[in-house]
C-alpha cells in the first residue's frame, strides 16, 4: 500500500538536516536568515492582501457614484458638472474609506480629482467652456474612466486571489485552531427548596431503652431530639413564599399542560420541595383579595406539582405525557381534583373572613387606668367672652390673655370635631364617647384623643375618699405603744 505524504506539503521548514550551505557560511546564521526571509515575505503578503481588499472596497463605493454623475451630466449638461465640482470644492462630505492611513482622502475628494482630470483631458482635446460639444466630451471622459475602473477592479481581484492562494499554501501559526476538546462538566447542583417549606417527616425509629446507674443524671441531660423538634416547629410557623419563577409558573393558563411541561424543563427551581405549598398559600391570598382567576391557576399548578411528586422519580414525564396526549382517565381525575380543591379553598376563605369580622376590628376606647379614677369632659359652651375677669385665690399672677388663648383653643378644637362626637361630649357620658370613637378608624380616633388632651377637654380625676379623721390621735397612740414597748424592753 503506497503511503501518502501530501499532508506534509504545506509545512515550510527553516531548518532541515539535508540543507546544504556554503562551507564559509555558518549553518546557524543561514537558518536565521531563512527564517527572517520567510517571515518578511509573509508580512509583505499580508500587507499586500490588506491593501488590495481596501482598494477593492473603495472602488465598490466610487463606481456607483461615478455612474450617477455620468448619467446626470448626460441628462442635464455641463452646468451640472460645474455645480458638482463647486460643491465638492466648497462643501465636501467627510465620508472616507475606513483606513488608518494619514491624510486619507474622502470619497468626494477622490471624485473631485477625477472630474478635474476629465475636464483637463477635454481641454487638451480642444473643447472649450462655451463649446456645444462640452457635455458629450465630459460624459465620454467619465465613461472612459468607468471602463478603466472596471478593468483595474478585475485585475486587483485576480491579484488578491493569487495572493490568498499563495498565503494558504503553507501552514502558519494563524491557521492553528482548536478542533475539539473533551473535559468533565459537573452536573448543576439541585436548586434549594422554597423558603418556609415544610421538611419531610422522618420515619419513626425503634428506640431501645437501657437501664442506667444514675437515672436522674440522664433525665437532666439535654436532649438533642427535643431541641431538633423544637427548631422544626419554629421553622414550620413560617409560610412558604412564592419565588419570581414560581409566580411566572402560576400565571400559566389552566389546562396548558404543554406550556407547563416546557416551563418545568426550562426552570429546575419550579419542581422543588415546598413549591406546591407556596402555590396554595398564594391561591388563598389571591382568593381573599378577590382574584379568583389567579387563585384557580395557582391551585391548578400546585396540583400538577403534587401529582408529579406522588408518581415517583419519573412522575413529571409520566404525568405530562398522559395529560398532553389527552388520556381521558388521567384528565378527568386531575380536573375533578382541581375543582374540589378550589371549592374547598373558597369555603376556607369564606370562613376565615367570617372569623375576622366576628373578632372585630381594632378600636380606640377611653378606659380609666384603675377603679379609683374617673374620666370627665370639660366641654366649652362657646368662645371666651370679650370681657374676661379672673377672681379668686391663685389667679393673682395669671395673665388674662393666656387664659383667653387657652379657652379659644379649646373651643376651636371642639368645633373641629364631627357633629356626632360633639353631641357625645355634650352628653358627658363616657359610654357615648366610646361608642362614637369605636365607629371611627384607628388613625382618626387617635388624632381626636390627642386633640382632647391638648385642648384640656379630657380630664382624669381620683374618686378615692380618704378619711383623715383621728389620724393625729392614732399616731399618738402608736407612739405611746412604741414607748411602752421600749420601756418594757429596758426593764428586761
Amino acid at each position: 500500500m503506497p503511503l501518502n505524504y501530501s499532508k506534509w506539503d504545506k509545512l515550510e521548514l527553516s531548518d532541515d538536516s539535508d540543507i546544504e550551505s556554503h562551507p564559509n557560511v555558518d549553518k546557524k546564521s543561514l537558518i536565521r536568515w531563512k527564517q527572517r526571509d520567510i517571515h518578511e515575505k509573509r508580512e509583505m503578503r499580508k500587507m499586500r492582501i490588506a491593501q488590495l481588499k481596501a482598494d477593492i472596497a473603495c472602488n465598490e463605493v466610487l463606481k456607483p457614484r461615478l455612474q450617477k454623475i455620468a448619467e446626470d451630466v448626460e441628462a442635464q449638461g455641463a452646468s451640472h458638472f460645474s455645480s458638482l465640482v463647486e460643491r465638492y470644492q466648497t462643501n465636501p462630505s467627510p465620508e472616507a474609506p475606513p483606513t488608518d492611513a494619514p491624510e486619507q482622502k474622502s470619497y468626494d475628494q477622490m471624485l473631485l480629482s477625477l472630474m478635474l482630470k476629465v475636464w483637463e483631458d477635454a481641454k487638451k482635446k480642444g473643447v472649450e467652456k462655451d463649446d456645444p460639444n462640452l457635455s458629450s466630451a465630459l460624459v465620454a471622459g467619465l465613461k472612459e474612466h468607468l471602463v478603466g475602473l472596471d478593468e483595474h477592479q478585475a485585475k486587483m481581484k485576480s491579484d488578491l486571489q493569487v495572493e490568498e492562494e499563495e498565503q494558504h499554501k503553507k501552514i502558519t501559526m494563524e491557521d492553528i485552531h482548536e478542533g475539539f476538546d473533551s473535559h468533565y462538566v459537573p452536573p448543576r447542583p439541585a436548586p434549594p427548596p422554597v423558603k418556609g417549606a415544610i421538611p419531610p417527616v422522618k420515619p419513626t425509629n425503634t428506640v431501645t431503652e437501657y437501664e442506667v446507674l444514675n437515672p436522674k443524671g440522664v433525665d437532666l441531660a439535654p436532649s438533642s431530639e427535643a431541641s431538633t423538634s423544637k427548631a422544626t416547629e419554629e421553622d414550620s410557623d413560617e409560610l412558604p413564599e412564592l419565588t419570581p419563577v414560581l409566580e411566572q409558573f402560576s400565571r400559566l393558563p389552566i389546562r396548558g399542560y404543554e406550556q407547563s411541561w416546557e416551563f418545568i424543563k426550562a426552570h429546575r427551581d419550579v419542581y422543588v420541595p415546598g413549591a406546591s405549598d407556596a402555590l396554595l398559600v398564594a391561591a388563598f391570598r389571591a382568593q381573599s383579595n378577590g382574584e379568583a382567576r389567579w387563585a384557580q391557576q395557582c391551585v391548578h399548578q400546585s396540583l400538577l406539582l403534587q401529582y408529579c411528586e406522588k408518581l415517583g422519580k419519573d412522575g413529571p414525564s409520566m404525568l405530562f405525557r398522559k395529560l398532553i396526549a389527552g388520556d381521558a382517565r388521567a384528565t378527568s381525575v386531575f380536573e375533578k381534583d382541581v375543582a374540589d380543591t378550589y371549592k374547598h379553598l373558597v369555603e376556607r376563605v369564606r370562613i376565615s373572613k367570617a372569623e375576622e369580622s366576628a373578632a372585630g376590628a381594632e378600636q380606640i376606647q377611653l378606659v380609666p387606668e384603675n377603679p379609683d379614677q374617673s374620666i370627665s369632659f370639660n366641654v366649652p359652651d362657646g368662645p371666651p367672652p370679650e370681657k374676661l375677669e379672673l377672681d379668686g385665690p391663685g389667679f393673682e399672677n395669671v395673665d388674662v390673655e393666656d387664659v383667653r388663648k387657652a379657652l379659644q383653643l379649646r373651643w376651636e378644637v371642639f368645633e373641629s370635631f364631627p357633629e356626632a362626637f360633639q353631641q357625645a361630649l355634650q352628653s358627658h357620658s363616657l359610654e357615648e364617647v366610646n361608642k362614637v370613637l369605636g365607629a371611627m378608624k384607628v388613625e382618626e380616633a387617635e388624632r381626636i384623643v390627642e386633640l382632647l388632651q391638648i385642648a384640656g377637654i379630657l380630664s382624669f380625676a381620683e374618686n378615692a375618699i380618704r378619711d383623715e379623721t383621728g389620724k393625729e390621735r392614732s399616731d399618738d397612740e402608736i407612739g405611746d405603744r412604741e414607748g411602752g414597748q421600749g420601756e418594757a424592753a429596758n426593764d428586761d
